[in-house]
């Protein structure tokens, strides 16, 4: 059985494979920014729009001082 591919299918498949990987590299860009944002997450403690003054800079840390 002879099978002969019509050059609109050619077409089609080069097309198809284009769209293909640039689905690909969104992902990847996606995926990319993912883990950056995810490991840049140490400081996320500071956004939580409470003022809390364990974390501000500019008031002195004392050390707790013992009740015996």
């Amino acid at each position: 059985m002879i099978k002969v591919e019509h050059e609109i299918h050619q077409r089609r498949k080069g097309r198809n494979m284009g769209v293909g990987l640039l689905l690909l590299g969104m992902v990847a860009i996606v995926f990319g920014l993912t883990v950056v944002k995810v490991k840049n997450l140490g400081a996320i403690e500071k956004f939580d729009h409470v003022y809390r003054p364990a974390i501000d800079p500019t008031i002195p840390v004392t050390p707790p001082v013992d009740s015996e």
